[in-house]
């Protein structure tokens, strides 16, 4: 029965985040299919662009969402109120600080992403244009991300699907009416972006105060505050947690980038591959995430444990699923995603690596969860910091040729460094 109504819990965390996960790509999609009937190739490019350069601050900002959900998910397994309110006011001031420095630096940021990107010019003065309108949102996304992390933290994943499926709806409508109905182009789909990030951010805010206004008046719950000390402690190691990840992540398209135009077009759709299977695991990770953070703020290690134990089963279980899909049909799968019989072939040629994917880093996801939850953000940090460093070492430090295999090989070691180092370091402490 215990057993039974875990997985309940699990499943029930995990399945509105699996379909916000599914569905928010697919509506993405939704600026770059309007890009593409514009006429121009250069819009495809600048959306490209200008989207890689926002996307920056949301994967350094990472902490706002995975921190908060950590420390609010400690404070309901605490009974604590009062802590928990505070977490969604100190994160959503850090999230405002931010947005600030931000705006006010957005030129600066702007000529430095340019020079890194290096684009023609006249993708160079459409994504401009995009990031000028885009950057004005980043106050919205930021805010957001904080509270979608509360909310997972108060142990429900259904707001924050709610509010990400719904604000890439109006994203779509948005879009599509200024850039179409009102003819206002390039342009129109970047203020179509724009409205729908601030339109979802202020339903964010909006649910948050009602939920706050609720926390207020549970008098089962205890008083407590969280220090701002402890607050930037466990999001600066997600910082640089997330600052290796995007390293890692840019490099592997930098370095396959060299190794010529059929490689990368290969290594994007192998990508695709891993990017399907995070799709699920985040889902299990946001559970763990949660309900780590609840039984460890109840003081309820034996709990905990039994978390891990059954999110294991699950992850076994979907990293089995996804090994006999794309050992049984990875060419399928390929053929759908592009019609290039030559990107087709370069990417069976590497088809070991598509298969090894889902075993190779179910642990990294699994134990990610469990340690945000437990709020051991600074083991988080050391594994992906050790695991980067290996990355770096087979691909430039060995003297080795650097080929396609090489680079997954080092990929895929990086991944799984962090999973089994991560389950070593729990063991331990565990014992300890």
């Amino acid at each position: 029965m215990e057993k039974d109504r875990l997985n309940r819990q699990i499943l029930k965390l995990a399945a509105p985040a699996i379909i916000n996960n599914i569905t928010v790509p697919l509506l993405g999609l939704c600026d770059t299919a309007i890009a593409g009937h514009l006429g121009s190739a250069s819009y495809l490019g600048a959306i490209a662009v200008g989207s890689l350069m926002l996307n920056v601050f949301f994967w350094l900002s990472g902490f706002l969402r995975m921190g908060t959900t950590g420390l609010t998910a400690r404070s309901i397994g605490r009974r604590n109120a009062e802590e928990c309110r505070e977490v969604i006011r100190k994160s959503l001031i850090i999230a405002g600080v931010i947005s600030i420095l931000v705006v006010l630096f957005r030129e600066y940021l702007l000529a430095l992403f340019l020079r890194l990107v290096s684009p023609d010019e006249n993708v160079t003065e459409l994504a401009s244009q995009y990031f000028r309108i885009g950057v004005w949102g980043v106050p919205a996304q930021l805010a957001v991300m904080a509270v979608s992390g509360w909310f997972i933290g108060l142990q429900t994943t259904v707001v924050p699907m709610t509010i990400a499926i719904g604000t890439n709806i109006i994203n779509i409508i948005t879009s599509i009416a200024l850039a179409f109905g009102f003819k206002k182009g390039f342009s129109g789909i970047a203020y179509g972006t724009l409205c729908a990030n601030w339109i979802g951010a202020i339903a964010a805010l909006i649910w948050a105060r009602r939920r706050y206004v609720s926390l207020r008046g549970d008098r089962s719950r205890g008083n407590g505050t969280i220090r701002w000390r402890e607050l930037f402690a466990v999001n600066s190691a997600l910082f640089v947690r997330s600052a290796c990840i995007m390293a890692v992540t840019l490099t592997v398209t930098s370095v396959g980038a060299r190794l010529g135009e059929l490689t990368l077009a290969a290594n994007a759709v192998i990508m695709q591959f891993f990017m399907f299977f995070s799709y699920f695991m985040d889902g299990f990770a946001f559970s763990g995430e949660a309900l780590a953070g609840k039984y460890s703020g109840a003081g309820d290690r034996k709990m905990v444990s039994t978390v891990l134990k059954r999110l294991c089963i699950w992850g076994a279980g979907m990293a089995l699923s996804f090994l006999l899909i794309y050992a049984s049909g990875s060419r399928e799968i390929v053929s759908f995603l592009t019609d290039s019989s030559a990107v087709i072939e370069e990417a069976m040629h590497y088809r070991i690596w598509i298969m090894l994917l889902p075993p190779v880093t179910v642990a990294a996801f699994i134990y990610d969860g469990i340690f945000v939850g437990l709020t051991r953000t600074r083991a988080m940090m050391s594994v992906t910091l050790a695991g980067a460093a290996l990355f770096f070492i087979l691909l430039f430090c060995l003297n080795l040729k650097i080929d396609n295999n090489l680079l997954w090989a080092a990929f895929e070691s990086y991944l799984f460094i962090r999973g089994i180092s991560l389950a070593i370091i729990f063991a331990m402490q565990r014992r300890e």
